[in-house]
């Protein structure tokens, strides 16, 4: 490392035999909370099915975190009709039976609003369901970028800032009443579009009704916890030692190893190899002695989150380097360019579209054809292929008033749920002027596929008729990012899906 490393052993270990040493308290009384997220809504009471339709059926592949029987309650990805992306915790049905306790903790917990936070924007409560929806934050966990990482490990600057932004979420919350977090670990940090480091919301919930749950290995949690079952205060500051610790080491290493460790002065097993010459004796020194004062056994003994500030705020490196920069990633702000048929839409290009939807054909819809085939005998369904066949040869005839109609009479029988007729009855809706009724129909058919992307290019369009051009941009743009993750080429949208539709 970056400094001669038996002085460096010397002064933890000094450190360590002065740990009653207090650590500095804020003289502020308080934040002025000039990072509170204000441009968020107030908290909403969502209904089943409004987060039904924004998971798309809650849809395995928008499940977005790990499930089982220790972590019954799914988080999955989501988008409203305004475009925002959510994420949404869908808690089992043994959970929280008290509705009203249920909504009194979820209403607090909604009231604030700070940009170290992945903020929580509503619940539901309907029959046996418990939901929570908060902030979408699309670049995976604390646990991802520090243990898993696949490039290059994180930096040291980008260590201190988590740790001094989850250091400033827990001020907030503690200075709003909300002093209790359970279970905080790494997978409870997350990065939001610019990379930088959010608190998860949803620890601030109870994890069951009784609040005792802890999903983590018991070595890791508060010597007061395994005695009493309770979280205090004074065990998040515990766990979030144990995040410091992680931090430092870029492994999980239990604290009982870790303080066996400091006491024997077997450091380097203590700190990231990868981190070599990437910071001074001083701050390797301050870091690791405060993480001791958070793991101390006696919760009293422990440091508050406003000392944890005031510790953490010195020893700040590169502070006005974006986080995205620190991460090594692309500026993440910069618009890509937008495919040919997003080009089209932006300049609302009806003509390309109409071309691309014909072309698609029904490869999506593979299955509607074989029922169909069974059902036929029935003069019902002979009616109802018919009205199927003259929509599309209106359709082709651009007769979309026409195709309108003829759409309307194959939806209404309710048979078959087909994405392609709801998109071309979408699109024959923009070219007669009814954008509200084109955006219902394109936010239907994603419902049915969530990955046809043609869908998201008419929402966008629809949304940019209706005079709401942000939220068409934000479709717009995610639906590009989309695609340059997967590496498709401009041209290629017509091709991959058909695939995908083969697939599905």
């Amino acid at each position: 490392m970056g400094c001669n490393f038996s002085k460096y052993i010397a002064c933890c270990w000094s450190t360590e035999k002065q740990q009653d040493r207090p650590v500095p308290e804020v003289q502020d009384d308080e934040n002025e909370d000039n990072n509170e997220g204000s441009d968020l809504l107030p908290f909403h009471e969502f209904t089943f099915g409004q987060l039904k339709n924004a998971t798309s059926g809650f849809a395995v592949e928008n499940i977005v975190s790990e499930h089982g029987e220790k972590a019954p309650n799914v988080v999955y990805k989501g988008k409203l009709e305004n475009q925002m992306r959510i994420a949404v915790k869908r808690f089992n049905r043994s959970a929280w039976p008290d509705v009203l306790q249920f909504l009194t903790e979820a209403r607090s917990v909604g009231q604030l609003r700070n940009q170290r936070l992945a903020n929580l924007l509503g619940c539901c409560c309907e029959g046996e369901e418990r939901l929570l929806v908060a902030e979408y934050m699309p670049n995976d966990t604390l646990a991802k970028h520090l243990f898993h990482w696949e490039t290059q490990p994180m930096k040291w600057a980008m260590r201190l800032r988590v740790a001094l932004h989850l250091a400033q979420a827990l001020e907030y919350c503690t200075n709003k009443g909300r002093a209790l977090y359970h279970d905080l670990n790494a997978y409870r940090v997350l990065f939001d579009d610019e990379y930088n480091p959010r608190l998860s919301c949803f620890g601030l919930m109870k994890n069951s009704r009784d609040g005792k749950s802890y999903s983590t290995n018991l070595a890791f949690t508060p010597p007061e916890y395994l005695r009493t079952g309770r979280v205090t205060p004074e065990s998040v500051t515990y766990s979030f030692g144990t995040l410091l610790l992680d931090l430092l080491s870029g492994k999980h290493i239990p604290p009982s190893h870790a303080l066996e460790l400091i006491r024997n002065r077997n450091l380097p097993m203590l700190t990231d190899s990868c981190l070599e010459g990437q910071f001074t004796n001083d701050e390797g020194t301050e870091l690791l002695r405060l993480a001791s004062r958070c793991l101390q056994s006696e919760p009293r003994e422990r440091p508050n989150p406003k000392s944890l500030v005031t510790a953490l705020t010195p020893l700040m490196k590169d502070s006005e380097v974006p986080s995205h920069v620190l991460m090594d990633i692309p500026d993440v702000s910069a618009a890509a360019p937008l495919s040919s048929l997003g080009e089209a839409c932006q300049r609302m290009d009806l003509t390309v579209l109409h071309e691309v939807v014909e072309k698609l054909g029904y490869k999506d819809d593979d299955g509607t054809e074989t029922e169909l085939s069974f059902q036929m005998w029935t003069n019902q369904m002979q009616d109802t292929l018919n009205s199927k066949k003259k929509g599309d040869a209106a359709f082709r005839q651009k007769d979309f008033k026409t195709a309108i109609h003829r759409y309307t009479q194959f939806i209404e029988v309710g048979t078959m749920v087909s994405p392609t007729i709801y998109a071309r009855r979408s699109l024959s809706y923009l070219i007669n002027n009814m954008p509200e009724e084109a955006l219902t129909d394109a936010l239907q058919a994603q419902i049915i596929c969530p990955v046809w992307h043609i869908a998201s290019y008419l929402q966008a369009v629809s949304l940019i008729a209706l005079g709401r051009d942000r939220e068409a941009r934000m479709a717009l743009k995610e639906d590009n990012s989309h695609r340059t993750h997967a590496g498709f080429s401009m041209f290629g949208y017509i091709a991959w899906d058909r695939v995908v539709y083969t697939c599905a």
